[in-house]
């Protein structure tokens, strides 16, 4: 085939195609996809029209509801001051009792002699009676026994019961004094060395007060102790009762006065001051002592100063009562950690030395371990009925 017929037909197909492309650009524009001018590689699609956002339903608008305040702590029940000697002289007679024990022993020996009254003083003497008063129940045993004839054991016993019940001596008051003027409270103020159970024996006391229908407000005036103040007010909330306290070093005078002044303004009926603990032998921290009374007497009379002793203690126990007796005036003892292993005698010695009767006595560790003092309910228990 020659060159010109290929030249024919190449021109040939440029303008087929050429009239194609003409073809499909003007229907376009006739359809307005492209504006005149514009060239086939520039047709863009027309840009979207972004969606509306799509308004959430508005929901009711619901009431609010007030936050639920959560329930108070029920406050405990303490137990009537009335069955609390009941269970204490039940636990007093089944401890390990020396003095019942030695009584047996006396009772079932085939010869009452000399070693065998011997053996029953020292038992009474290490009883913490003390060397005067076994001594003196000793010989009145022994003339009893000697001229009546007993050889009983349920008389002698019974006669045995007798002599202690008067060496306690059931004829001392030992009511708390909670009288007071109208708008003042009655005060009480406990005091003790370290380690004897003062702020326990205050929660038990206010216990023991609520029990009896008293509002009670607790004075935190042991300063010194870091969780002095805590520990009373944990006692104050199991049953109701309002502790005032300072910061840890405050003056114990001014916290005792904020208390008796809170007191007097609430209409309390009894303010129970706790004090710290200190050295009967450190002046300086006795004197302070002295100070706190007299300024609680700026705002109200202190009705009783309550005397805290650890039974275990025994002698060096009765050297600490004599200087707190002559610092502060004390009013009543209040024994603690008190049972029947050996200790019991410590009452008479104790009221003996101060002339000032035992109170209230403690035999346990539960909140309403704290009784009071029952002369004739204690001899039971220390003879094991």
């Amino acid at each position: 085939m020659s060159t010109t017929i290929w030249v024919i037909i190449v021109l040939a197909a440029c303008a087929l195609v050429g009239g194609v492309i003409g073809g499909i650009v003007h229907a376009r524009r006739t359809r307005g996809e492209l504006a005149p001018g514009a060239e086939p590689a520039q047709i863009q699609a027309p840009p979207k029209t972004p969606a509306e956002p799509t308004a959430a339903p508005e929901r009711p608008a619901e009431a609010a509801e007030p936050a639920a305040e959560p329930p108070a702590p029920a406050l405990e029940v303490p137990e009537a001051p009335a069955t609390r000697m009941v269970r204490l002289r039940r636990r007093l007679a089944g401890s390990n009792n020396h003095l019942a024990r030695a009584l047996a022993e006396l009772l079932s020996a085939d010869r009452i002699d000399e070693d065998v009254w011997d053996d029953f003083e020292t038992t009474l003497i290490t009883s913490d009676l003390g060397v005067a008063p076994a001594t003196e129940l000793v010989e009145k045993l022994r003339s009893e026994l000697a001229i009546e004839g007993i050889s009983e054991p349920a008389r002698a016993r019974q006669l045995l019961r007798t002599e202690l019940v008067g060496l306690v001596d059931p004829n001392l008051d030992r009511g708390l004094n909670l009288d007071h003027a109208e708008g003042r409270p009655a005060v009480i103020m406990m005091v003790g060395v370290n380690g004897t159970g003062k702020t326990t024996t205050v929660g038990k006391l206010g216990r023991m007060l609520v029990a009896q229908g008293r509002s009670v407000l607790f004075g935190a005036a042991d300063t010194f102790r870091a969780a002095a103040a805590e520990q009373l007010g944990t006692w104050g909330e199991r049953v109701g009762v309002r502790t005032v306290r300072g910061d840890e070093g405050a003056d114990p005078a001014s916290v005792a006065f904020n208390a008796v002044d809170e007191g007097i303004a609430t209409g309390a009926d009894v303010v129970l001051v706790d004090t710290a603990g200190r050295l009967h032998t450190k002046v300086g921290l006795m004197d302070e002592l002295g100070k706190v009374k007299r300024v609680i007497e700026k705002k109200a009379p202190v009705n009783e100063v309550l005397l805290v002793l650890d039974a275990t203690t025994g002698q060096n126990g009765l050297a600490q009562a004599r200087i707190f007796a002559e610092v502060v005036d004390v009013t009543g003892i209040v024994l603690t950690k008190l049972d029947g292993s050996a200790k019991g005698g410590i009452v008479v010695q104790v009221q003996r030395e101060l002339g000032v009767p035992v109170k209230f006595i403690g035999l346990g560790e539960g909140a309403d371990d704290l009784a009071p003092f029952d002369p004739e309910g204690f001899v039971d228990g220390l003879l094991g009925e």
